[in-house]
């Protein structure tokens, strides 16, 4: 891991299973997920109505944003439901030490 690439953001142990954190990276905020111990970085608002993907809910390797239910895959950041159509940025995560680490361009 090239330190210059990547940023630490979180421990592990501060994103619960299932859950989101939203973290500020350079002046953009994303959204680091938990789900069966693997880690994913995407943009933090959702497309369609700006709100925080980090509140949302996780299911099926997807999260569901909290205001109108719209999802994202965590992998892909495809929009796979309504009514979001524009899917988010995702972005590499690493897991060393305990520690998150995530790329941003």
């Amino acid at each position: 891991m090239e330190p210059s690439q990547y940023q630490r953001v979180a421990n592990v142990s501060e994103v619960e299973e299932n859950e989101g954190l939203q973290v500020p990276i350079d002046g953009h905020l994303i959204a680091v997920f938990n789900t069966g111990g693997c880690f994913y970085a995407i943009d933090d608002t959702c497309t369609h109505a700006q709100a925080s993907l980090a509140d949302g809910y996780i299911e099926d390797g997807c999260v569901e944003c909290p205001l109108h239910g719209g999802r994202f895959e965590l992998t892909t950041g495809r929009a796979v439901s309504p009514p979001v159509t524009e899917d988010v940025t995702t972005y590499p995560v690493q897991v060393h030490d305990g520690n998150i680490y995530v790329k941003v361009d």
